[in-house]
């Protein structure tokens, strides 16, 4: 890569950040708590369905779901059509809960629901999943672009963590969840751009038609979706079941997205958001899944030797920044910015909210909007220096492909908020020993750690996959039920 063509990134940068503070300028003026928790819900479920899209693909799925098709091939689209089913859920189950309960914090449904110890509970691993997924998303990002751009500058990739983290907490700082919905559009505008003209540039390269290299990739094997080896990480019932519980957590028990969700005016309109969101997603991953398997297809053509590459994730960067045209290149960097912001603007928004209305009870303040403001305004600028800091340590940890990385975190992470929630809508049982609750919710993922070691040791070779999830939410909900009574259906808070 030439010295003109890492000139033109920062001045893609640039270019990019000015879009987004012209957004910040007509979305956060006058705003206020109201504006930065929930957008005064007025958000148009059009814009937040679009939007939604590159918060959810981010740039472990530009990066990591390609260049894991070599070792994966297509198993990850099982993942996606559990995807389905888990949007169909939350549209039907969580969302109404939600808007009935008139939510700000969706954790707050816990308190009403068990108690003080759960809603903190609940709260807390919220904000140790989303921290650590979305730091480790942002990671990849200024990780790639440190590799393949800035490191030819001699720029430090602390310096990119840096700006990347200030930019984003600057037009983040004043609207909140207003500007980040209005935002995300660009970011999904620029991300599924980047997507389709690489491909094209692709089949440019090696002169053939799309047919042809599809052809090439079904010889190849990776196209294949069902693993039917039920001992495998990937065998597709468990992806599909994965997928379905990854959705429900990672996106209906999740505050940075449900938070979105709640700025529409109404649940019908939340809803038609849900489902059209999930439409274009399904399509966006395929078309990722695609676009790596012409990756493998284009690395066999060139010589690119993709069994000694020490990180898949660098194959696409590769591919783009090495062996297509300066466009190419461009195209890739912009798509790879737009991924790194989506990252990481949400999570910023929505740690700021639980940490102000679930542990700091703003709402329940006496305090004027002025000192509110304040105190959300330290609250934001104390979780973009946590961010920052997991960031840099996450750069002594790259090796495996992220996004199977994130996806066992979320296991560890998010089972115990899917026990809790399934415990508390599916059955009428009372907690007796409410402070046991946190002590059930660290147990769980410890079990489940314990039976990822020695799975294949204690039940004849099987290794598990994405479903720990399920396993984890199991543990928590019976957890739940040994401590919990029978009761008349009165008696439930809700």
């Amino acid at each position: 890569m030439n010295l003109q063509i890492e000139h033109i990134a920062i001045i893609c940068l640039s270019f990019y950040t000015l879009l987004l503070f012209v957004v910040m300028f007509f979305t956060a003026r006058r705003a206020n708590n109201e504006t930065y928790f929930r957008g005064n819900r007025r958000s148009p479920w059009m814009v937040v369905a679009y939007g939604m899209i590159g918060a959810s693909l981010s740039g472990v799925t530009m990066l990591s779901v390609p260049g894991d098709v070599f070792k994966t091939q297509f198993t990850y689209f099982a993942i996606v059509l559990g995807y389905i089913l888990g949007y169909i859920v939350i549209a039907k189950v969580l969302l109404p809960l939600y808007y009935r309960l008139n939510l700000t914090s969706i954790y707050t449904y816990l308190e009403e629901r068990f108690g003080k110890y759960s809603y903190k509970t609940g709260a807390f691993f919220f904000i140790l999943s989303r921290i650590l997924g979305s730091a480790l998303r942002m990671y990849l990002i200024i990780f790639v672009l440190h590799a393949f751009v800035f490191s030819h500058l001699n720029i430090p990739i602390y310096v990119i963590a840096i700006v990347f983290i200030g930019i984003i907490f600057c037009y983040t700082f004043l609207g909140g969840i207003k500007t980040i919905v209005w935002t995300d559009t660009l970011q999904t505008t620029f991300m599924l751009a980047a997507l389709v003209m690489i491909m094209v540039m692709i089949g440019q390269n090696l002169n053939m038609p799309f047919k042809d290299i599809f052809a090439e990739m079904k010889q190849s094997g990776y196209t294949t979706i069902f693993n039917m080896d039920w001992k495998s990480g990937t065998f597709f019932v468990k992806q599909i079941l994965s997928g379905m519980f990854i959705t429900i957590t990672m996106t209906g028990l999740d505050q940075d997205m449900m938070q979105k969700n709640l700025s529409c005016k109404t649940l019908k309109e939340s809803q038609k958001n849900m489902f059209s969101f999930t439409g274009i997603l399904v399509i966006a991953n395929m078309l990722f899944l695609i676009m790596g398997g012409m990756l493998c297809v284009f690395a066999a053509h060139k010589g690119i030797d993709l069994a000694n590459m020490p990180k898949t994730d660098n194959l696409l960067p590769t591919v783009a920044l090495h062996y297509l045209s300066p466009v190419a290149g461009i195209t890739f960097i912009l798509g790879l910015i737009a991924a790194g912001y989506s990252s990481a603007d949400g999570t910023l928004a929505s740690l700021t909210t639980v940490v102000c209305v679930d542990f700091l009870s703003i709402n329940k303040s006496n305090a004027t909007e002025k000192q509110k403001i304040r105190l959300r305004w330290l609250i934001h600028v104390i979780i973009s220096g946590l961010f920052l800091a997991i960031i840099l340590f996450f750069s002594r940890f790259h090796s495996d492909a992220l996004i199977r990385i994130l996806f066992k975190i979320a296991g560890y992470t998010y089972g115990p908020l899917l026990g809790l929630y399934t415990f508390g809508m599916f059955t009428k049982r009372k907690v007796k020993y409410e402070k046991m609750v946190p002590l059930i919710a660290i147990i769980s993922p410890l079990i489940c750690y314990i039976l990822n070691m020695y799975s294949k040791d204690l039940f004849w070779g099987y290794e598990f996959g994405f479903e720990l999830l399920l396993v984890n939410g199991l543990l928590t909900f019976i957890g739940l039920w040994i401590i919990s009574k029978r009761v008349q259906r009165t008696e439930c808070r809700v």
